[in-house]
């Protein structure tokens, strides 16, 4: 079974695409967030026939919602409807940092490492960690 993990972002939202056998996730690229992101969504769901979706639940370090978390939300019920498939969530805590610190994203020598886009990598994280989470129920 093939996922699609989302990484959301006001500014830029991570893809992560799973393998064939829905064990792993890996980037696959980021876009901008406009008004045509949800039917470039649903345009890559049909193009890489993906079966399930998952999108990194943003909540504080108390557990809270923070204010992305709603138009996360928002973007999860409208795939939901559009593609009639399965969407889950999955904790995002750290996934941002995390990706920065992995092997081989390496910054160019003008942009700092903290500003190295990472989106797609931390989709990978969010989507790997519920991928191994729920093969192991």
């Amino acid at each position: 079974m093939k996922y699609l993990g989302i990484d959301y972002g006001t500014k830029r939202i991570g893809l992560a695409l799973s393998d064939e056998a829905g064990t792993m996730g890996f980037p696959h690229a980021i876009l901008a967030n406009t008004p045509h992101t949800l039917e470039e969504l649903c345009t890559l769901v049909a193009r890489e026939a993906v079966e399930a979706i998952v999108i990194g639940e943003s909540r504080d370090l108390f557990g809270a919602e923070n204010p992305v978390a709603s138009a996360a939300r928002r973007l999860g019920d409208a795939l939901a409807e559009r593609t009639h498939l399965p969407v889950a969530y999955e904790s995002e805590v750290f996934t941002s940092e995390a990706a920065r610190q992995a092997p081989g994203k390496v910054p160019s020598s003008r942009a700092p490492r903290r500003h190295a886009p990472v989106d797609d990598s931390a989709a990978a994280l969010i989507l790997t960690s519920y991928l191994s989470r729920t093969n192991h129920e």
